[in-house]
């Protein structure tokens, strides 16, 4: 006779029962993602009149001036957080002095996307000389080639003015000079522009997911920019550059890139009492775009996760290029 079956303790705390149902699993869900904490960023190339498909960004295009438009009022439809302006202009200099022209394209871009969308949609600006110099780098150059902070400053602050003569709600200073929120700040303070907000790219890193970018906006980057955006391998210092931002009047920090940086921004979120950005950069869309286009993953599923993530980790506002489907997605 065999002996009987050892008794097994039942669990008494059981934390699937609040996993049961679809109704029960949003009643207590701990994160939310809407449409209205995401921002889409938007490309807009000089001399086009149809947009035109980024290959490594499959879904994204440099837009037409007429397309941008559409663009804008589709988001400003969906509730979105807000629409952040990259400029492709024709011509490119060794001092980016596309990116200060009020006619240049990113200022007409300005222009034409506040007359579309009046206050219901924040209009953000790239406040940066990437797309502008035909070196490539953030900044202009000394003699020697290094980019020179502080002469890069006074050609911000002149960008600042232009981009807030033009009607932005928020620029970008994504440049990672040092000192650049406050030279900003106080350009448009002086300039009278006391309502234009800043949106500071304060952790901003030197990232290989970049990659996808950099078509986009037709870079002709010559080097890399380690000497001015951050070491990946330091999150103390990505906490340290968003206090620094904020001490100079940022009101909004940004983390950049996000999913490859979610502790830094796990760490900034708990360290700062202004809302925190997080950009789900060009080459984090892609790998899923590609992996989805193999059949490899679920291409609705895992933009919603990823989205998720982000917030999860403490971001109030996601920058992504998924933003205007992701809306349609959660209902808008």
């Amino acid at each position: 006779m065999t002996d009987a079956a050892p008794h097994v303790r039942r669990p008494t705390i059981r934390p699937r029962r609040l996993r049961t149902t679809p109704a029960l699993r949003r009643a207590v869900a701990e994160t939310s993602l809407e449409a209205r904490q995401l921002v889409l960023p938007v490309f807009v190339r000089e001399g086009l009149t149809e947009p035109r498909p980024i290959s490594s960004m499959p879904g994204v295009v440099q837009h037409s001036p007429d397309s941008l438009r559409r663009a804008a009022a589709e988001a400003a439809g969906l509730g979105l957080a807000g629409i952040m302006l990259f400029g492709i202009p024709e011509h490119k200099d060794a001092v980016g002095s596309g990116a200060v022209d009020p006619d240049g394209v990113l200022n007409r871009a300005i222009v034409d996307v506040v007359a579309e969308v009046g206050d219901a949609l924040p209009v953000m600006a790239d406040l940066c000389l990437d797309e502008f110099t035909d070196h490539g780098h953030c900044g202009v150059l000394t003699a020697d080639g290094r980019v020179d902070n502080d002469a890069t400053l006074e050609v911000y602050a002149e960008m600042a003015r232009a981009q807030a003569a033009a009607g932005v709600d928020l620029v970008g200073p994504s440049g990672m000079m040092d000192g650049q929120v406050a030279v900003v700040r106080d350009a448009l303070d002086g300039a009278g522009h006391t309502d234009v907000a800043v949106l500071a790219y304060s952790a901003k890193y030197a990232s290989a997911f970049f990659g996808p970018f950099r078509e986009a906006v037709d870079s002709s980057l010559q080097g890399d920019r380690r000497t001015y955006q951050q070491d990946p391998a330091n999150g103390r210092e990505g906490v340290r550059e968003a206090l620094l931002d904020i001490a100079e009047g940022a009101d909004i920090v940004m983390v950049k890139p996000a999913l490859a940086y979610l502790d830094v921004l796990r760490r900034v979120r708990d360290a700062v009492d202004v809302p925190v950005a997080a950009y789900n950069i060009s080459g984090e869309y892609s790998m899923v775009e590609a992996a989805a286009a193999h059949g490899w993953i679920d291409r609705e599923a895992a933009i919603l996760e990823t989205l998720m993530s982000i917030r999860r980790a403490g971001a109030d506002i996601v920058l992504t290029y998924w933003a205007a489907e992701a809306a349609g997605l959660l209902g808008g």
